[in-house]
Formats: C-alpha cells, sequence, structure tokens
C-alpha cells in the first residue's frame, strides 16, 4: 500500500528537477508547505520537499540567548501559546517577544496553525488550513531546519535551496543583536559560501543588505546571492527606476517584490497590466523572485481565473525568474504542465 504514494512523490521529485533544468524557473516554498501544515514547522519543510519545491524559505529572529530561530513575526503570539505557558512575559503593548526568551524556553512552546483572537477566541487565518492546537508542533532553530534540509539532499540525491530572511534587523540592533552577523556565521559553518551554493539570502531591510555586502561578508570570508525585497513603491522609491535598479546590483543578486508590484491587481482577465519591474530588475542583472501565492479561498486576483493561470500570468508572461508559494505543489505540477 505504500509503494504508490512513495513512488509518486519521488516521480513529483524528478519531475520538479526536471522542469527546473528545462526552464530555469524555481519555485519557493513560503513557509514551507504552509498551505498544508503549520508554517516554519519542520514538518512544513519536509512536507515542501517532497513536494519538489527547489529552495525552501527560513523567516530568521533572534532569542534572548543568541540563537538563530526560524519564526516569520518577532513576536511568539500569533503562532504558538506562549501566553499560556507564560503568563506576564508579555511586553507593555501585549506582546511576546522572542527576543525575550531564551531558547530553552523557547522549546517548551507548541507551534500552531497563525490565528488572531476576536473577542477573546482564537480564529484561524486561513479557515481550511490545518485546525489550531492539532497534534505536536515546535519551533526550529536555523541550525536544525538547514540540517533537514542537507539531510534530505544526501538522502535523496537532490540538491534543494534554502532561502533565510533576517527579520526586521533594525529591531534586532537597537535590542543589541547583530542578527545578519549570526545568520551569516551559520550559513558559512553549513558551507553556504559561494554565489554557486544553493542559497538566496533576504532582507526588506537595504541599508542592512549594504551592510551585509560590504562589511559583514567580506568580514566572514563568503560571497553568496542576496536579494532586495520590496513590499510597495514607498519605501525605497528609487529602486523602481531603471538607473536605481543598476544600483541596487550593486549590492543585491536579485529583488522580492508583492506580487501586485509585477502585475497591477486593478487588472481583468481582459486586460493584464504588467509593470516595467521585471523587464527593468532584468536589465540590471537582477533575478525576480515576487511573493506571496496562495491558493486559499478568496486570496486569487480578480484577473486570474484560477491559481494555474495567476502563475502563468507571472511566470510567463510578466517574466519572473521564480515565486513564494505557500502551496509548492501546485506550483511545481503547472511548471510540469507548463
Amino acid at each position: 500500500m505504500l509503494r504508490i504514494p512513495l513512488f509518486a512523490g519521488l516521480s513529483l521529485m524528478l519531475a520538479s528537477a526536471s522542469v527546473y533544468a528545462q526552464s530555469g524557473k524555481i519555485v519557493i516554498a513560503h513557509r514551507g508547505a504552509s498551505g498544508y501544515l503549520p508554517e516554519h514547522t519542520l514538518e512544513a519543510k519536509a512536507m515542501a520537499y517532497g513536494m519538489g519545491a527547489h529552495y525552501i524559505e527560513q523567516d530568521l529572529v533572534m532569542t534572548r540567548d543568541d540563537r538563530v530561530i526560524v519564526l516569520h513575526d518577532i513576536t511568539l503570539d500569533r503562532t504558538t501559546d506562549v501566553a499560556d505557558r507564560f503568563p506576564g512575559r508579555a511586553r507593555a503593548d501585549g506582546r511576546y517577544y522572542a527576543i525575550d526568551f531564551d531558547l530553552e524556553e523557547i522549546r517548551q512552546l507548541q507551534a500552531t496553525e497563525g490565528f488572531r483572537l476576536v473577542n477573546g477566541e482564537r480564529e484561524p487565518g486561513f479557515v481550511n488550513r490545518f485546525p489550531l492546537e492539532r497534534s505536536d508542533f515546535r519551533v526550529p532553530t536555523f541550525e536544525e531546519e538547514i540540517e533537514l534540509i542537507q539531510g534530505l539532499n544526501h538522502s535523496t540525491g537532490r540538491d534543494v535551496g534554502i532561502y533565510p530572511e533576517i527579520k526586521q534587523p533594525e529591531f534586532h540592533r537597537a535590542e543589541g543583536k547583530d542578527i545578519s552577523s549570526a545568520v551569516v556565521d551559520v550559513l558559512k559553518n553549513y558551507g553556504y559560501t559561494e554565489k554557486s551554493d544553493k542559497v538566496f539570502l533576504q532582507t526588506f531591510s537595504y541599508p542592512e543588505l549594504e551592510i551585509i555586502n560590504s562589511e559583514i561578508m567580506p568580514a566572514a570570508g563568503i560571497d553568496i546571492r542576496l536579494i532586495q525585497l520590496l513590499r510597495d513603491t514607498e519605501s525605497y522609491p528609487w529602486i523602481f527606476e531603471a538607473e536605481g535598479m543598476r544600483m541596487l546590483a550593486e549590492h543585491a543578486d536579485g529583488i522580492g517584490p508583492a506580487h501586485p508590484l509585477v502585475i497591477d491587481p486593478e487588472s481583468t482577465p481582459g486586460a493584464l497590466h504588467v509593470s516595467a519591474l521585471v523587464e527593468r530588475a532584468h536589465a540590471a542583472g537582477l533575478d525576480v523572485h515576487p511573493y506571496t501565492f496562495r491558493a486559499d479561498p478568496g486570496q486569487l486576483p480578480a484577473y486570474a481565473e484560477n491559481f494555474a493561470d495567476l502563475l502563468e500570468q507571472h511566470f510567463f508572461t510578466a517574466g519572473v525568474d521564480g515565486l513564494f508559494t505557500d502551496f509548492p505543489d501546485l506550483a511545481v505540477q503547472f511548471l510540469q504542465s507548463r
């Protein structure tokens, strides 16, 4: 009975590798297979690996005792039971910050699907995803996740990459933590040292990107690919101009824009408005990896007929080089069929 799903999983992984070799397009598992399992758990990362993702993302924050953990928010209360296990440890704003907890305390937490409080009750962010407070999930360290992915690469013969993000570096620096140096040290220890290695390091902070490229990586003796994340046109408007892209290329190897920056969300099925962003980035030698593509109800832009149509419009009409998705299986299957 086990032979059919195992063979199917192996076939998907091999097909994924073949599709990538032919098209050069990559699928990045956003927080793992987060459409199916709680984000950033090792289980979600293993599932994304089995679904054929080419890269798997890690959002990174620091603990009080200087460990790097995989967690999307700098706070713990959206995806763990921290309020139940450590009542009274919130800051004045009512939030529980990871940087106020030692790793030993973090390990006591149960991770769960993301939720919000409504009238004191927990409601899931996405109702069709993994049920809240079920099974047993934990918050992993960066090292644990790298060892999982590298271990799977060894046992399967694949070469799946990692895609870490340094979360809110200015916040960490204000708290006395140099998270970027800590992350670079971990990457170096695990053999990620050159641009040819299967790693992209990303951040929303352009000043931090400059520091990483000009100071931290040279001091560590490594040179890996860097990605400038872009959530809007207001934060760094100069980047969106052709000359700005060329200036960015002095420090970065690519951009990770929110997908509405690639295709205008006001587009319609008969009138798709693709911005100049991809063209200008490519002209400057930069890769383009937009985020985040979700197949959940209500997440599809009006201009796309279905999820496959959305992928087609970005991968091939707009010409992006890769994309972040909570549903890596669907994106891999799309590239395979395409």
